[in-house]
């Protein structure tokens, strides 16, 4: 059996920037360069005793350095940028994909990389910041880490055809958020939960989400954003009154009413809080 490659430390790199948004790779090369290209323009000091010939070939040797890194290191942050860039076209692809489709097992057909994707797009529309995480296959552990609100959730994707996602499941995710003192988590399937998984979720801050409630998250993030693009990011109150009807919580999908800050610095402000509250601490802004 052949052994695994270890990365390089190039390839480590454009990895972590292809996490990032495109035009923050973009930034970084800029950035980057004329870092490099500052340190290596630096004209290098001439040794007048044996005393400073180390310190010489040391600045010699970081100059040599910053010559081929000012060239390097923004080429591999534009290149960790395009990969962002065509990721992110695939994830909109991918959720386009499911909100015009018909089909009831669109779900069904994904590949474990695109159904992660998808889940990953489908927290991006709820107004959470995801990253990749874990496994190198399609039970490597946790696989997404979000964020939002200054508290950071776990998520666990299952794209499962014909089994049922059983409580070990549920169970290993609450453990590992535990651990790792995350604020709450998700298993996401595009199939089912046994009755065993849901009774341990329930009164715990896991949320589990199957297909059907899935492709419903996705179709009614991507309506309300459409919306808010048609009335040129600005809602209107009749426009927020006529949604607030099918307005769900992005945490466990249930519907949201419109309540008011009491405290804080969006003191007086309104919002969607989930009807689930406080068992569900799911929020949209208004």
């Amino acid at each position: 059996m052949p052994r695994r490659r270890k990365p390089r430390a190039a390839d480590e790199l454009m990895d972590l920037i292809a996490r990032l948004p495109w035009w923050a790779g973009v930034s970084l090369a800029v950035v980057s360069y004329l870092l490099l290209h500052k340190l290596a323009a630096q004209p290098l000091p001439t040794a007048t005793n044996a005393a400073q010939v180390g310190a010489l070939v040391s600045q010699s040797m970081w100059r040599a350095l910053a010559l081929a890194g000012q060239y390097v290191v923004p080429l591999i942050c534009l290149m960790g940028a395009a990969v962002s860039a065509l990721r992110g076209k695939e994830r909109r692809r991918l959720v386009q994909n499911v909100t015009q489709s018909q089909a009831a097992g669109v779900l069904d057909h994904m590949s474990w990389q695109q159904f992660e994707q998808l889940v990953g797009e489908a927290f991006r529309l709820q107004g959470y910041r995801v990253m990749q995480s874990g496994g190198s296959g399609p039970d490597g552990g946790v696989d997404l880490v979000i964020a939002k609100n200054g508290e950071t959730y776990l998520v666990q994707c299952k794209q499962w055809r014909a089994f049922k996602v059983g409580v070990e499941v549920v169970r290993e995710l609450y453990g590992v958020m535990a651990a790792g003192g995350a604020a709450g988590g998700f298993v996401v399937t595009s199939g089912r939960f046994t009755d065993e998984a849901v009774a341990f979720a329930s009164g715990r801050n896991v949320r589990l989400i199957d297909g059907p409630k899935l492709h419903g998250l996705i179709r009614q993030a991507q309506d309300a954003r459409q919306a808010d693009s048609d009335l040129g990011g600005q809602s209107t109150a009749p426009a927020v009154a006529a949604m607030s009807a099918t307005v769900l919580c992005p945490l466990c999908a249930k519907a949201m009413v419109k309540r008011v800050a009491r405290r804080g610095p969006k003191a007086g402000s309104e919002f969607w809080g989930c009807t689930g509250y406080p068992a569900c601490t799911g929020t949209r802004p208004i």
